[in-house]
């Protein structure tokens, strides 16, 4: 276990630039502090090395602080990280290789990295599945959505946040952006245990 800790250091450090956060952890926990309550995230680093690092590396930074989740639609997905309140987008590190075929699925309670078309487009954002999204799961036919951790208290915050009011946004022309978005005060990263 040890020389596959220090292997995948050496991945990490070579591919993302920062150095690695909790190296001897590979179930790290952090705490999404909401204006909607708290929720605890246990990562999955076992599962998706790269994925994990760039996310903490973002908390690490502050950089998801004041952040809003602005893409919800109740029994699918509530999205965030990647614009503040103001719809300003937030800077984005380079993308990261998409790791959808780790065998974690976008199960309910899940949380995976948001990207555009292309597979390995992944930057900042990041959904919560509110449903067993198997339609998000890679397939021998296409790319999946890159599951990276999973809900381990506050799933019934995530559930508020699924009921708050949405509609298209004026200036963007977006469907399902919540009227009054709620906000990602901080996320922190919780001592390992």
């Amino acid at each position: 276990m040890r020389y596959f800790l220090m292997a995948l250091a050496l991945l990490v450090s070579s591919t993302s630039g920062a150095l690695q956060i909790q190296p001897d952890n590979l179930f790290p926990r952090v705490k999404f502090v909401t204006s909607a309550g708290d929720i605890v995230v246990e990562l999955n680093r076992a599962k998706a090395p790269l994925t994990v690092e760039n996310f903490l590396t973002y908390i690490q930074t502050g950089s998801y602080n004041n952040t809003i989740f602005h893409r919800i639609i109740p029994g699918f997905v509530v999205q965030g990280g990647g614009y503040d309140a103001e719809f300003n987008e937030r800077t984005m590190f380079k993308p990261i290789p998409n790791e959808s075929g780790n065998g974690l699925l976008n199960r309910f309670g899940t949380i995976a990295m948001a990207r555009m078309s292309d597979p390995h487009s992944a930057t900042r954002q990041f959904y919560f599945n509110l449903n067993d999204n198997e339609s998000l799961d890679p397939s021998s036919r296409r790319w999946g959505y890159a599951v990276f951790g999973a809900v381990v208290e506050g799933i019934d915050v995530l559930e508020k946040l699924a009921e708050v009011e949405t509609g298209v946004h004026e200036q963007m022309g977006w469907p399902d952006v919540p009227i009054e978005p709620p906000v990602l005060i901080k996320i922190d990263i919780l001592p390992a245990s």
